[in-house]
């Protein structure tokens, strides 16, 4: 594997896109290696697509742009206004209270910065933010969708370490409104701090709330019947992405009425983009994950891993920091793929659960997408913004620190968000 290794990261710093980094890399390990048939390649490529928990995939990105196409988005804009605008920063915390109830929506860290970005951020220079901070916020509060259900990273975890989607789905409910909390005190302290206005002089009345919550109240419903269908059996994850896909057409159309038939093709369109992109990527992962499992590699890791600390809250230290570190140079899709047949039975020989340790490796993978080098994420709402990588590092420290202190308690505490999944599927 270590020709592969180095091709890998010639491709990459080169600039060549990560589907065929990994395709033309791992094509590599079969010219060097002796007696293993070329046919195994085309086999791989077409069996990683016959998965039907897979099939979630892109029926939850289909349905996250269709909902995107239909209004709910501004109503939820709205609502999560109604809430903090009161408060110091209150654009800022808007952005904070909007990604939690978006991940319920979107299920992608990079959609939801990009489309924060554009919607929030020119307001919030208006109103005297820095770039670099306005790109923080609205790019590291996306953080929240990788595990409020039902984020895309959940499900292909789930399907590739074979667990519960169900249990991933409900264990992400609890991390994911901690860390809104933990990120809104953050954002809060320093807009106080710089003195940022708050957008409504008052706090909401009852009726104010009420009003709001009432406007978003299809786009709320979403996760709960997604979670509800999956534990009752009325649905499986992938039949509840079909599900998803007819009831944003619904409210979009008829109860909305603003999914216009423009509007559904454009949305199409993009769908039809996002899933190419991550089902090639899956494809050729499926290759190099035949010749990672060949060599021996997670044997070799869990050897390398074990042989520092037998102790399970170091060895999932010592993970997270190779996965932080990995993040920041692959996009979260890959690094899912192709780490978690790696790192998930090193934790699980060690008596970590394997959804425990699902929320804290999509976490910290996710996270790698709000950092330099090569964050998508991060990326995204810089270039809505036109800031400098320098400025939005600068002050993206102070949130980045908070998220890596939430990971940290997940660790050491996971009986804080077990207990939801286990009360509802048994232990």
């Amino acid at each position: 594997m270590g020709i592969v290794a180095i091709l890998f990261i010639v491709l990459m710093l080169l600039g060549v896109p990560l589907a065929f980094t990994i395709g033309i890399s791992s094509l590599a390990f079969f010219v060097v290696t002796h007696g293993i048939s070329w046919i195994i390649p085309i086999q791989k490529m077409v069996a990683s697509t016959q998965s039907f928990p897979l099939l979630a995939v892109p029926f939850f990105i289909l349905a996250g742009n269709l909902m995107n196409e239909t209004g709910i988005t501004k109503r939820l804009v709205k609502f999560a206004n109604v809430l903090t605008g009161h408060l110091a920063g209150g654009l800022a915390l808007v952005s904070c209270v909007l990604s939690t109830l978006m991940g319920g929506i979107s299920g992608s860290a990079c959609a939801d910065a990009a489309m924060e970005t554009r919607i929030l951020g020119p307001a919030m220079l208006k109103r005297g933010y820095t770039k670099g901070y306005a790109c923080a916020v609205n790019s590291i509060t996306s953080l929240i969708t990788a595990t409020i259900p039902p984020g895309v990273g959940l499900i292909l975890y789930g399907v590739t370490g074979e667990v519960s989607i169900g249990k991933l789905f409900l264990a992400g409910i609890i991390p994911g409104m901690f860390m809104c909390a933990i990120l809104m005190f953050t954002s809060w302290k320093i807009a106080k701090t710089r003195n940022y206005p708050v957008e409504n002089e008052c706090p909401p009345t009852l009726k104010d709330v009420w009003k709001a919550f009432k406007d978003s109240i299809w786009a709320l419903l979403f996760p709960l019947i997604l979670i509800g269908g999956i534990r009752l059996g009325i649905f499986t994850a992938s039949e509840a992405g079909a599900f998803a896909v007819v009831y944003a057409f619904i409210i979009g159309k008829y109860v909305y009425k603003e999914l216009t038939w423009k509007g559904l093709w454009n949305v199409t369109k993009t769908t039809l983009g996002d899933n190419g992109v991550i089902l090639f990527i899956i494809m050729t992962s499926a290759i190099l994950g035949y010749g990672i499992v060949y060599d021996k590699v997670p044997q070799t890791m869990s050897h390398f891993i074990t042989g520092l600390s037998s102790n399970k809250y170091i060895v999932m230290f010592i993970i997270v920091v190779f996965v932080f570190i990995a993040g920041t140079f692959m996009e979260g899709t890959v690094n899912t793929l192709l780490l978690t047949p790696i790192f998930l039975p090193i934790v699980k020989n060690m008596g970590v659960d394997p959804v425990h340790f699902g929320i804290i490796f999509m976490t910290t993978v996710t996270l790698g997408g709000m950092t330099p080098p090569v964050g998508t994420a991060m990326y995204s709402s810089c270039a809505i913004l036109q800031c400098p990588i320098d400025e939005y590092a600068k002050e993206a420290a102070p949130f980045l620190l908070a998220v890596l202190t939430e990971i940290a308690v997940l660790i050491f505490l996971p009986q804080l968000f077990m207990w939801l999944p286990n009360l509802v599927f048994g232990m």
